[in-house]
Parts: structure tokens; sequence; C-alpha cells
């Protein structure tokens, strides 16, 4: 007994106030009610939409400089090195956008313009924070405070490694809710804060 194969074409269909009509098979969207369109397929006489795959949100971070940190390059290179805040900033950038995450960098030398943004962090979207308090670290209690009050979670990040320097530079009112804390470093200190951060949030939307 001859054996044969047949295969079907495609159908497409129109969906219209008065029900379903054949289109041509070249068309493979059909339009719906306000102007948007959508797949469909036919399974036996029934129309059934094709789910539409949802666009994960971009990754959200947000990097905060304390004070002084805008004379990185040119203040004691000896202990914080020749690296501009540009030039850092540009770097984080760079490698957020290569991980398709979205990265704001902050900078002040005010103890409330940094609260401020802490406090703004909680409604903008930002899921994680990656902050060098500068000499904020042994003194805030106030950005402490922020960072507690928005819940956001976030690694401290110092250039130079603070327990070999200066006693008063010993104590941090960060480190005890910091995720973790990156001293001793340099520059790359920030984008290994990164690093931490892209893999704990993109990995978890992996599920």
């Amino acid at each position: 007994m001859a054996e044969f194969k047949i295969r079907l074409a495609p159908l497409c269909v129109k969906l219209t106030d008065s029900g379903c009509t054949n289109v041509p098979t070249s068309a493979r969207r059909a339009p719906y009610p306000f102007g948007k369109t959508r797949q469909i397929s036919l399974i036996g006489d029934k129309v059934r939409a094709i789910p539409q795959k949802k666009k994960r949100p971009m990754t959200r971070l947000l990097v905060l400089h304390g004070p002084n940190l805008n004379l990185l390059g040119t203040r004691e290179p000896e202990v914080y090195g020749r690296v501009t805040l540009e030039q850092i900033d540009q770097a984080l950038a760079a490698r957020a956008q290569e991980a398709g995450a979205e990265l704001e960098s902050f900078q002040s030398n005010h103890e409330g313009a940094l609260v401020d943004r802490v406090q703004a962090a909680r409604s903008d979207g930002t899921e994680f924070i990656l902050i060098n308090p500068a000499a904020y670290t042994h003194t805030s209690v106030a950005i402490r405070d922020a960072l507690a009050g928005v819940g956001i979670p976030f690694v401290e990040i110092h250039l130079s490694n603070v327990h070999r320097r200066e006693p008063f530079r010993h104590h941090s009112y960060f480190s005890d809710q910091a995720e973790g804390v990156i001293c001793g470093l340099g520059w790359k200190g920030y984008l290994y804060a990164l690093e931490y951060a892209l893999d704990k949030l993109q990995g978890a939307s992996r599920g």
C-alpha cells in the first residue's frame, strides 16, 4: 500500500468583530483591537493566541561616591592611584552595558545629597548599590540609616586598605549592613563589586 505524506500550509486568519476569515498565508500576524498585533494559530476549529515572550526588565544598579573622590587621579596618588573618577565610571558603565544592565553613578561632597540619592533609589527601580562612602565611612550615621531604610543590598568599597592606615579609619558605620566589603584593591575593587552584583541579580532572575 502506497504511503503519502501531505504538508499543510500554515493557515492564518483575520480577527474581526464578526468572526474569523481566511487571509493570505504570507500574512504571519493578525491585527487585534487597539491597533496591536498578535500571532495566532488554529488547532482544530479553534483559534488560540500564541503567548508572547515578556521582555525582561534591565537590571538597575547605582554607584555612589563620597566626598573628595572627584579628586581621584591627582589627590594622593600614592594612596588612591592615578585613575580618575570619570575613568572608573566609564569602565563600570561599559561592563554593565555588556551585561545588559543599567548603571548610574553619583558623586557628592555633601552628606545630605547622598542621603537623598539613597532614598530616591527606593522608588526608581534600583536593585543594588555599590558605595564608596569615603570619609563618611567613619562618621555618617545618616547615610547608614538611609541604606537601612531603603533595604537595597549594597557592597562597601574602599580604594585603599583602610586597616593599614590611621586608627580612626578602621571603623565603618556600613560594614555590618553590607553584603560585602572590598578594600585595598584600588579602582578594580569597583569592578569586582559590580561583578558580584550582576551575578547575584541576574543569577536570581534566571531562577
